[in-house]
């Protein structure tokens, strides 16, 4: 009963440090994040509140689900800026990059590759969150032949990506940038996750960090994050380079 009383959780800007949210889902009606411009604006809101500067919206691209068009996406980016001004949000808008699933239709976008490139400059990447598609090391390789840096997106979230393995260390050797997910911190997607990101931070394999925030339910649980006195420690002591974006 007096649950029903709790007092609301003010967030606090814990997330200074970064600067920069590069990866998140706020473009409305394009994937499987925001639903409408009041969302976008409501969760835009948050990632100043919790202390982004600045944020660079990533809509994902993957086959047959989401078959979006970067010509479409760079228009329904600029209508969202321009309502988010209107709208009073005082976040920066610092560029659109894409997420884009190694799967079956890859190929295809990498024979004539058009990416929306995060800080106009690396290619945002994930993998299936069951199994990793065979041949994905060498599109990777053929990424980073046409010039592309690659970045990995949460990389603990992939159960078989064994922090142990060979597997893992083999993506780091072969020059690819992990970005941990904020929320994988606090165990929004379990404690094997929180621990595989913990791991991975303290060996010094995590290049960024994104929020990958998709609807108001992620930005509540970036608000209660930003109690955690742990995750505020390491954001004070681990260079990330979302400062460079």
């Amino acid at each position: 009963m007096f649950g029903l009383f709790k007092k609301k959780r003010e967030p606090r800007p814990i997330f200074q440090p970064l600067g920069t949210d590069m990866h998140c889902h706020l473009i409305p009606c394009v994937d499987d994040g925001s639903k409408c411009v009041e969302e976008s604006v409501d969760c835009l809101n948050t990632l100043k509140a919790v202390g982004y500067d600045k944020v660079i919206i990533t809509p994902h691209f993957q086959h047959p689900r989401f078959q979006n068009d970067e010509d479409d996406i760079r228009r329904r980016y600029e209508e969202l800026k321009k309502q988010a001004a209107d709208a009073g949000v005082e976040i920066e808008f610092s560029g659109i990059g894409g997420e884009y699933r190694i799967d079956t239709g890859f190929q295809a976008r990498l024979d004539n590759p058009r990416f929306l490139q995060v800080g106009g400059k690396y290619v945002l990447v994930e993998f299936s969150l069951h199994q990793q598609m065979m041949g994905c090391d060498e599109m990777i390789f053929d990424m980073q032949m046409k010039g592309y840096e690659v970045i990995l997106a949460h990389p603990e979230r992939y159960p078989y990506l064994n922090i142990n393995g060979s597997r893992i260390e083999q993506l780091k050797n072969q020059g690819v940038y992990f970005q941990t997910n904020a929320l994988s911190l606090g165990g929004f997607y379990g404690d094997e996750a929180k621990k595989r990101a913990y791991q991975m931070i303290e060996r010094g394999w995590v290049e960024f960090m994104g929020t990958d925030t998709h609807n108001t339910m992620y930005s509540q649980a970036l608000i209660d994050l930003s109690h955690d006195r742990k995750v505020e420690k390491l954001l004070e002591k681990y260079e990330f380079m979302n400062k460079t974006l």
